[in-house]
C-alpha cells in the first residue's frame, strides 16, 4: 500500500509541475505510485463498505477509520527514524511486499466467507502499519529523484497523482464489488503493489555520502523529537494539524453510513461519493497555487477550514445524492488545500538530515487526530445521529479560524536549511573516541557597549539552535566581574554527537549566528571543548 502525499508549489502547476516529468526515474515511480494508490483506495472503500454489511453501528463503522489511522500515530516516529538511517529504496520494496501479501490473504478470507468485523479491523490495522512504515520514505526520496529547482513541481505532481487515485479508486471499487464480489478490490490492491515493487527494483538509487556513522535507531528517534521541540515553524504546523484533523475526520469516518442510511444507496453510491472527494481534491491541486499566491499559506488554511465547515453542514442536511456529491466535492477541495498547505509547511521547516523524522511527527499528529476524532464522532453519531455530529464539527471548525491565527505556517522564504558547515574545526591536543562524553562546549563573548539586551535576545535564538541539533543542556552566564562578558555553555552526549552538530548547522542558522556576532566587541569568541575523563583515568 503506497501512501505518498504531496502539495503544490508557490508558482502554478502549468508552469512548474510538468518539468518534473523530464526526469525518467521520477516519472516511472510517479506512475507506479498512482497505480498502487488506486488499488489502495479501492481497498479502503471496500473496507468501509464491508463493515456496514458486518455491523450497522455508527461506532463500529467509525472504527474502520480509527483502525487505519491508529498505526500512523503509533509507528510514525519509528518509521521516520528508519527512513533517515536505512536504505529507503529497500525499505519501500519490503513494505510493498508485506502489504501485497496481507491484501491477498485477506481477499482469500473474504472469498471463503471466514471474515468478521474483528478480523476486518485487525487487517486494516496491520495494513496501516505497512503504510506508515512506507510514508516518510516515499516523501523523503523526492529530493533524490529531481533537482532542487524541480522540487516544487514534483511535490505538486505527487499531490495531483494521489488525489487522482482517490477519485478513481473508490468508484472502481463500487463497480468491482457489484460485478466481481466483495473480495475483488482486495485482490486488485495486492496486484497493484507488484507495480510499485517493479518500479522500485528498476530504480537504482545512489547512496548518500556519509562522513559520520549512521545514527542508532533509538538515538535517531530522540533526535527527531528534540528537533521538533525546538523548531518553531514545525511546532506551528503541528498545532494547526492537531486542531484541524480531529474535526475533519467526521465525514471520513461516517461516510459509509451516510451513503447507506441517510441516502439509501449501495456500494456503488459510496464509491461515487469517495470519488467526488477525489475529484474535488484533483481540482484543488490546480487552483491551489493561485489561492496561495493570493491568500498566503495561513489564509489558505483558514479558507480550507471554513470550506470544510460548509461541507459538513451540507452532509448534515443532505438526504439526496446530488447534495451529498456537492458536499463531497467541497470536502475534497478543502482537504487537499489543508493537507497540501500543512505538508509544504512541514517540508520547508525541515533540513535533509531529519526530514523523515520530522514528516513522521507531522504524520503522527495528523493520524492521531483522525483516529481519535473517528472514535469520538462515532460515539456522538451513535448517540445523537449523523446530522448532529456533522453540525457540531462544523461549528468547532468555524471557532478555530480566529483561535489559530497566531500560529503562522512556514513558506520557505529566506529559510535556507542546507548545511552551511561554517563552524570551525575544533583544535584538539588529541582525537577522542566517538563514544567519549558527555562533552561540554563553552563560548566566551565580549559584548559591544549598549547592546546587552539585543545580545541576550539573539543568543537565546542561538541556544534554540544548539538544543535542536543535539545539545541536551544549554545556558548563558554573565561574568560578575564584567558587565560586558558572557559565557555560553551547552552539553552534548558524546563527541560523535557534537560532530553531528557541526554537520547539522544550516545557512539559516548562520544568519542567526552572524546577527549575534555583530553585537560583539572586536575579536573572535573563545571556544573550548571539555570532555569527561575516561573511566580508567579516574582514581
Amino acid at each position: 500500500m503506497v501512501r505518498a502525499t504531496g502539495s503544490s508549489a508557490e508558482s502554478t502547476i502549468a508552469v512548474t509541475a510538468w518539468g518534473a516529468f523530464r526526469h525518467p526515474v521520477f516519472t516511472i515511480l510517479w506512475i507506479a505510485t498512482v497505480v498502487s494508490n488506486i488499488g489502495s483506495w479501492m481497498q479502503s472503500a471496500a473496507s468501509g463498505w464491508l463493515m456496514t454489511t458486518l455491523s450497522p453501528s455508527p461506532y463500529e463503522v467509525a472504527l474502520v477509520q480509527a483502525a487505519g489511522s491508529l498505526p500512523m500515530f503509533l509507528f510514525s516516529l519509528p518509521a521516520g527514524a528508519l527512513a533517515d538511517i536505512v536504505d529507503r529504496r529497500w525499505l519501500l520494496i519490503w513494505m510493498q511486499i508485506v502489504a501485497g501479501a496481507l491484501s491477498a490473504a485477506f481477499a482469500v478470507m473474504i472469498a471463503v466467507g471466514t471474515i468478521s468485523s474483528d478480523l476486518l479491523l485487525t487487517f486494516i490495522f496491520l495494513s496501516g502499519i505497512t503504510a506508515i512504515l512506507s510514508a516518510p520514505a516515499w516523501q523523503a526520496i523526492v529530493p533524490q529523484l529531481v533537482p532542487r529547482h524541480d522540487m516544487p513541481g514534483a511535490i505538486a505532481l505527487n499531490g495531483a497523482g494521489f488525489n487522482l487515485s482517490r477519485a478513481v479508486g473508490p468508484a472502481l471499487a463500487g463497480i468491482a464489488i457489484a460485478a466481481l464480489g466483495m473480495a475483488s478490490p482486495f485482490f486488485i490492491n495486492a496486484a497493484s503493489n507488484l507495480v510499485a515493487i517493479g518500479a522500485l527494483l528498476w530504480w537504482r538509487s545512489k547512496p548518500s555520502p556519509r562522513d559520520l556513522p549512521v545514527e542508532h535507531f533509538f538515538g535517531a528517534m530522540r533526535a527527531g523529537l528534540r528537533y521538533a521541540a525546538f523548531n518553531r515553524p514545525l511546532q506551528a504546523t503541528l498545532v494547526r494539524s492537531a486542531a484541524f484533523f480531529p474535526l475533519a475526520s467526521v465525514y471520513w469516518a461516517l461516510l459509509p453510513l451516510l451513503a447507506r442510511n441517510q441516502i439509501g444507496g449501495g456500494p456503488a453510491i459510496y464509491g461515487f461519493l469517495l470519488g467526488a472527494i477525489g475529484v474535488g481534491a484533483v481540482a484543488a491541486a490546480f487552483v491551489l497555487p493561485a489561492a496561495k499566491a493570493r491568500l498566503g499559506a495561513d489564509g489558505t488554511m483558514h479558507a480550507a477550514t471554513a470550506l470544510t465547515a460548509v461541507a459538513l453542514v451540507l452532509f448534515a442536511i443532505g438526504h439526496d445524492l446530488s447534495t451529498a456529491l456537492v458536499a463531497c466535492a467541497l470536502a475534497g477541495i478543502a482537504w487537499i488545500a489543508a493537507i497540501a498547505t500543512l505538508t509544504v509547511s512541514a517540508q520547508f521547516a525541515l533540513p535533509a538530515w531529519v526530514r523523515g523524522r520530522g514528516l513522521a511527527i507531522f504524520a503522527c499528529v495528523q493520524f492521531a487526530g483522525l483516529a481519535a476524532g473517528s472514535v469520538i464522532w462515532g460515539k456522538i453519531a451513535a448517540a445523537t445521529g449523523l446530522p448532529t455530529a456533522h453540525v457540531a464539527a462544523a461549528i468547532a471548525l468555524v471557532v478555530l479560524v480566529p483561535a489559530l491565527s497566531r500560529w503562522h505556517l512556514e513558506t520557505g522564504a529566506g529559510n535556507d536549511l542546507t548545511p552551511s558547515m561554517h563552524w570551525p574545526t575544533p583544535v584538539l591536543s588529541h582525537d577522542p573516541t566517538s563514544d567519549r562524553g558527555p562533552v561540554l562546549v563553552t563560548v566566551d563573548y565580549v559584548v559591544a557597549p549598549g547592546v546587552r539586551t539585543a545580545f541576550l535576545a539573539a543568543i537565546r535564538k542561538v541556544g534554540e539552535e544548539r538544543r535542536r541539533d543535539g545539545a541536551y543542556a544549554w545556558g548563558i552566564y554573565q561574568d560578575l566581574s564584567r558587565e560586558d562578558a558572557f559565557v555560553e555553555t551547552f552539553q552534548v552526549a558524546s563527541w560523535l554527537e557534537h560532530m553531528r552538530q557541526h554537520e547539522r548547522v544550516t545557512n539559516a542558522d548562520k544568519v542567526v549566528e552572524d546577527a549575534m556576532q555583530r553585537l560583539l566587541a572586536a575579536g573572535t569568541p573563545l571556544i573550548r571543548h571539555l570532555i569527561t575523563p575516561s573511566a580508567n583515568e579516574l582514581p
